[in-house]
């Protein structure tokens, strides 16, 4: 469903914005309101996301469940995610085969806010005293809910674009989701610090720019010709199957090597972030023995704030040098280097930061590592992960795309779980061997990667002329 009115031409005259633009990467005459619009989309869907994403931090922190470390909850918490996204997932195929693309990602996106308001609603001490277990059930829905409306737009933008216009474009707008992101993490330590904002309300607020990138969305349907047809033809829907976009996965070589490649990258990186959630904890539960704080409310709501002010302060970090990298590295290093190099960029960092923390596992030496590791994610790796679908049909774009960057996305998490459990309870792992672990995955994770690579030039050799 790429749009037919392509305007842009490199010999035309280019509009202000456009000149502007090209500073970051090559921006045809024709093409600046879109990209723009595009940019503004994103910024306002990442800024509402990391307006939730440290609250989810501070509120499973606090979410105890008898047996369980705080650690464990949050790693098996990410592994219920997968399971309901595998029908999540079906559900969404089903929907693509009865509505057109604009009024689909819309009902999404509506459905997410309805869901913030009413977690917002159940939030402890707020106006009930404490829901059971609603902090773990905000963490598992935030994690499904959220990353799903992040990739359905990125599934919207390869759609838009083709593969020429993609290439140059996609890292113009991916500086858009690591401005939202840095935006929206700086606002939460601002906010909730200064005291302006109760964490309560973070929920609230986020509702704002969601429903702006919904007006967003459906101007720049309208600019490219979008179409009021179902986006998939009802034959592609395979009869309605809740299983129809993972089975486009298991039967497709290409989606297949990108499904192991996205849960390898998930299953490293969570593994990183486990580690990094327990020092965090083991961090301010040591604080709040100096400062003698002992009450177990009083606890709760330190651990609660510290987390939730830590991550956001974590978060700004990441997103900063994310958006250093997206704005003058991407698009370069695309275009100079192309697909390969982007793709290859994040496990070699990984591979680096992993075997760093392995020789020297401290919390400084975690962070910064985690930091320098989700920072490339969320930018080198990010701009691959988009640029990889540009070759591929909007059956693939719409069924294999969604099942992998949210199902697979969450497998990887739930394998992460698997290895708390064997690490903490089976074989009582030290942090130096459970880094050699992750170094390990990493290597299997780089020799999928070239796999990926190789399945990519191959789709693209088949659209060239």
């Amino acid at each position: 469903m790429v749009s037919s009115t392509d305007r842009s031409s490199p010999q035309a005259a280019r509009s202000a914005t456009e000149r502007l633009l090209g500073l970051f990467t090559e921006v045809r005459a024709g093409e600046g309101a879109t990209a723009l619009l595009m940019f503004c989309n994103v910024f306002l869907i990442l800024l509402a996301y990391y307006l939730i994403k440290p609250l989810r931090e501070g509120w499973i922190s606090i979410s105890d469940i008898g047996g369980f470390s705080k650690v464990e909850v949050k790693a098996y918490s990410s592994f219920v995610q997968g399971l309901f996204l595998l029908f999540v997932v079906g559900w969404y195929v089903r929907f693509a085969g009865r509505l057109s693309r604009v009024t689909l990602i819309t009902r999404a996106t509506l459905l997410y806010i309805g869901s913030l308001l009413f977690f917002w609603l159940l939030q402890p001490n707020f106006i009930f005293e404490a829901t059971p277990l609603v902090g773990i059930v905000f963490y598992v829905w935030v994690g499904i809910s959220g990353v799903f409306v992040v990739a359905q737009f990125w599934t919207f933008c390869a759609d838009v674009y083709n593969q020429e216009r993609g290439k140059r474009i996609l890292p113009l707008i991916a500086i858009g989701a690591t401005s939202g992101g840095v935006a929206g993490s700086e606002l939460v330590s601002r906010l909730v610090e200064s005291g302006i904002v109760a964490t309560e309300s973070l929920l609230l607020l986020a509702t704002l720019p969601l429903f702006l990138s919904i007006f967003l969305i459906r101007l720049v349907d309208n600019r490219e010709s979008g179409s009021t047809q179902p986006v998939l033809a009802a034959k592609a829907v395979d009869g309605g199957s809740l299983l129809s976009g993972l089975h486009l996965v298991l039967v497709s070589r290409f989606l297949l090597v990108a499904a192991i490649a996205t849960l390898l990258t998930n299953w490293v990186n969570t593994n990183g972030e486990n580690l990094l959630f327990m020092v965090v904890q083991e961090s301010l539960a040591s604080q709040a023995e100096v400062q003698g704080i002992m009450a177990p409310e009083a606890v709760l709501e330190f651990t609660r704030d510290g987390t939730t002010v830590f991550y956001g302060n974590f978060f700004f970090w990441v997103n900063t040098i994310a958006l250093i990298l997206q704005a003058f590295v991407a698009s370069r290093l695309l275009k100079y280097g192309g697909f390969a190099v982007i793709a290859l960029m994040l496990p070699v960092i990984a591979l680096l930061s992993y075997t760093a923390m392995a020789l020297l596992p401290i919390l400084v030496i975690v962070k910064m590592m985690k930091v320098a590791e989700n920072a490339t994610d969320y930018s080198i790796n990010n701009t691959a992960r988009h640029v990889l679908w540009l070759p591929v049909s909007t059956e693939m774009k719409f069924r294999g795309k969604p099942a992998i960057d949210t199902f697979y996305v969450r497998v990887g998490d739930g394998l992460a779980a698997i290895t708390v459990l064997f690490a903490t309870h089976l074989f009582a792992l030290s942090i130096e061997s459970f880094l050699l672990f992750n170094i390990a995955l990493v290597a299997c994770w780089l020799v999928c990667t070239l796999l990926m690579i190789q399945e990519h030039r191959r789709a693209s050799n088949a659209v060239s002329p």
